[in-house]
């Protein structure tokens, strides 16, 4: 049987609370709620293989033609699906990072080169990223900001990043699932350079900036049709529930509720942050709505036997045991997270 290999895995025993995935504090929208709901009303029917009312939304969201966009079943899909679609014999990765990356480039049969995100450099890129992108990669897939470290990478960086790749006939994908909870996302997006460089994809999700994990949602921007349609022809077809083409449209009609959560996640990372590092723990500065950290091997466990569960890092490629990532959440759930590993680390 496979190794569950993320976060939220609250089915094999019950949490109080689950700092292992990062969504969005606030939860669902009370508007996407309502949405999802009529959704489930008209699922006699077929969904639309087209999302077509979700993409007009996206369209307007992004500022992007419509033919731009591809709808996936959450963004991992989306991930496995430009794998599958244009079988890369060569890829690029940093690490640590997101393991559907790894996993969808495995199975499309592809060689995987590995830059080391070094703890010594707090976990950041060096200019020698862009030297490692050579014309014997497909392929190099980048998380902005980088998860589990939660260290942004800089426009100039990435496309300095995107021109070479474009010298070398090769693909970026660049993950701006999290991007929504910087606090100048606009500062950081690729967006702008999609119409130029026809070898970027953006990768984007509901899961995580509207909290809708369940319902799986998640979005790619491209302005080259051949990849969009490499990848469309290795995807199933009603791949996007009723539900969830509703509830997506429904949360790009919000106002304010991405601003509101970004405010929370500002305060409370620096809440966290200081009360981790009063801790003794080791805290990387970091730009996303988690914070990552190195602490006692056990510390885990420990939490889970108090009823919290951490994101234990051990399992991406390049870090060890004593790594951990933890949420974001509200002031309560976070003082009762503080007080709980104060109590395990014995210290008042």
């Amino acid at each position: 049987m496979e190794t569950h290999i993320h976060g939220g895995d609250i089915y094999s025993r019950s949490f109080e609370l689950d700092y292992s995935v990062n969504i969005n504090p606030l939860g669902i929208p009370r508007t996407v709620k309502e949405a999802a709901e009529k959704g489930v009303a008209l699922s006699e029917h077929y969904p639309d293989v087209q999302c077509r009312t979700l993409k007009r939304a996206i369209e307007r969201k992004e500022g992007v033609s419509r033919e731009a966009v591809i709808c996936g079943n959450g963004a991992a899909e989306l991930i496995f699906a430009i794998a599958l679609g244009i079988r890369p014999g060569k890829a690029l990765l940093a690490a640590p990072g997101f393991a559907e990356y790894e996993q969808a480039l495995r199975a499309a049969g592809c060689s995987i080169s590995y830059y080391t995100l070094k703890e010594e450099n707090g976990f950041e890129a060096g200019r020698d990223f862009v030297d490692m992108v050579t014309e014997d990669l497909d392929i190099v897939f980048l998380c902005n900001p980088n998860n589990p470290t939660g260290i942004a990478y800089s426009r100039d960086f990435l496309r300095d990043v995107l021109v070479k790749c474009r010298e070398c006939k090769v693909v970026l994908v660049v993950d701006e699932c999290f991007i929504e909870f910087m606090d100048s996302p606009m500062e950081y997006t690729m967006r702008p350079f999609l119409e130029e460089y026809d070898n970027l994809f953006l990768l984007k999700a509901f899961t995580k900036t509207y909290a809708m994990a369940g319902l799986r949602l998640g979005y790619g921007l491209s302005s080259s049709r051949a990849l969009l349609e490499a990848m469309a022809a290795v995807m199933q077809p009603w791949n996007v529930s009723i539900p969830a083409q509703m509830a997506g449209t429904a949360a790009l009609a919000e106002t304010g509720y991405v601003e509101s959560a970004r405010n929370l996640i500002r305060s409370e990372r620096k809440y966290l942050t200081d009360n981790l590092r009063q801790l003794g723990l080791t805290v990387y500065d970091g730009a996303a709505n988690f914070i990552f950290f190195k602490g006692p091997v056990n510390l885990g466990e420990a939490c889970k036997d108090a009823g919290i569960l951490l994101r234990d890092c051990s399992n991406y490629h390049s870090l060890g045991a004593g790594y951990f990532r933890i949420a974001v959440r509200t002031r309560k759930e976070n003082e009762l997270l503080v007080k709980t590993m104060q109590r395990i680390m014995g210290v008042s």
